[in-house]
């Protein structure tokens, strides 16, 4: 659920090919801790849902806002947490200003470093709820410590950088299954009642049988630069964190997230396979990781397809869009950034006079504000929520592609099940002293991926 873009400012507000890890050792090592005694906050009134905020960010910030202001409160904010003092002082300051004394965070309940989630949670009482806003690096640590201590959870997008991480996101959401603690992701898309309604139609047969999915995300997103002299390397690779493939997943596997959920929703499958090409212009000399542009080829069981592109040059034809193509007819799921510009046209042509249905108006609110709505009120009144399970997956299928990119070799959906690969091997126990996992050159610049002679699966 991105609050920022990069580049563009605010945005727009059973599979047979699965195999789940068993709990891991974090989460059993964590269930250790569950009974240990731990300070909490006591709200004023039994029915004030408190939240404490993990990661201070634009998303982690926004997330809280939506929580804030949900008309399913009472809700408090009583603790925060983040790695980098000036950026939760800031957020506190945003937050405190705009709802007063639903934001009750002294100094004392406000936690910084590596493991301060822990503390943070721990002011919690068992039914509260942990806004996971922080680093997709630590996510599923993160969830899975939240789970253990008895919370209900919001998780922002993305949900891990690597498979063993997407994997813990999986089993976490079994966990929170057993122990009845609801789970909501930031893949917002999925909460619009426009999106929605095309996808009862698709299911009743409307399209025919889907054959082609198309999603773009192409917009100009700027360099990163050198690093300062004197700058720590660890927070500048934190400040710029959509830029190290350890930290975030890279650009394109965090941002691109969202077209992938909504292809694998529209084909109502996972991906078995992933084709893919990718690479850097001419005159780009930015020092970070990431490639300008990503085409992917997804291949569905049925041997139906979907193609993800994403570039982020300037001066380049800009297009933010999903359409999805059945045997009968063609329609539009998704609009420039994530506007929910949903409809079916008469045959295969994408144009405005050839408009056949749109979807009714929408009384709910934008999806951002629905995603902490519907949580809210499953806490509340017991309803079903668990959206670990989709999101742990879409995000094995954004690997994949990623991975297919970076490697020039087609990747699978068993291939990535079964990696052990990750980007920084113990960075649950990271702390401020420890070296990042990748390193500048003696020109400023980290290691770019090399297509025949690079791995990540």
């Amino acid at each position: 659920m991105t609050h920022q873009s990069p580049s563009t400012g605010s945005e727009f507000q059973g599979t047979s090919r699965r195999h789940f890890l068993q709990s891991t050792g974090q989460l059993a090592a964590a269930t250790a801790l569950a009974g240990t005694a731990i300070p909490r906050v006591h709200a004023a009134e039994d029915h004030t849902l408190q939240v404490a905020l993990i990661g201070c960010g634009g998303r982690g910030t926004g997330a809280a806002r939506d929580a804030l202001q949900s008309p399913h409160g009472p809700v408090k904010l009583v603790a925060m947490s983040d790695v980098m003092p000036g950026r939760l002082n800031a957020s506190h300051r945003t937050l405190a200003n705009m709802f007063g004394d639903a934001v009750d965070v002294p100094e004392e309940r406000r936690f910084l470093g590596f493991q301060s989630y822990r503390e943070a949670i721990d002011c919690l009482r068992p039914g509260d709820i942990v806004l996971l806003g922080g680093y997709p690096g630590w996510r599923p640590v993160q969830l899975e410590y939240a789970l253990v201590r008895g919370m209900h959870t919001f998780m922002e997008k993305s949900f891990a950088t690597d498979p063993p991480g997407a994997r813990r996101i999986l089993a976490a959401g079994e966990l929170a299954d057993k122990k009845n603690l609801k789970i909501a992701a930031g893949l917002m898309c999925r909460h619009s009642r426009a999106r929605q309604q095309l996808i009862d139609r698709i299911r009743d047969g409307v399209l025919g049988d889907i054959q082609l999915i198309r999603a773009y995300r192409m917009q100009p997103v700027g360099p990163m630069g050198v690093k300062p002299e004197g700058e720590s390397e660890l927070l500048w690779q934190f400040r710029n964190f959509i830029r190290f493939f350890w930290v975030s997943g890279g650009l394109f596997a965090e941002m691109t997230i969202h077209q992938i959920d909504e292809v694998c929703w529209l084909a109502d499958d996972l991906p078995c396979r992933a084709h893919g090409i990718g690479g850097r212009a001419p005159q780009n000399h930015d020092p970070a990781q990431n490639l300008d542009s990503y085409h992917i080829e997804y291949t569905f069981p049925n041997g139906s397809k979907a193609l993800v592109d994403a570039r982020y040059l300037s001066q380049c034809h800009n297009e933010f869009a999903t359409y999805v193509h059945g045997t009968k007819c063609a329609a539009q799921f998704s609009g420039d950034i994530h506007a929910p510009t949903v409809q079916i046209y008469k045959d295969q042509r994408i144009e405005k006079n050839n408009i056949v249905w749109q979807p009714e108006p929408d009384p709910a609110p934008i999806p951002y504000q629905a995603t902490w709505d519907l949580l809210l009120d499953a806490i509340r009144n017991d309803r079903p929520m668990n959206e670990a399970r989709h999101a742990g997956l879409s995000n094995l299928a954004d690997i994949m592609g990623r991975a297919a990119v970076h490697s020039g070799q087609i990747t699978t959906w068993e291939q990535t099940m079964a990696s052990e690969f990750e980007w920084c091997p113990g960075l649950d126990e990271m702390t401020e002293d420890t070296p990042p996992p990748v390193q500048a050159d003696e020109h400023g610049r980290y290691p770019v991926p090399n297509p025949g002679f690079w791995t990540e699966l």
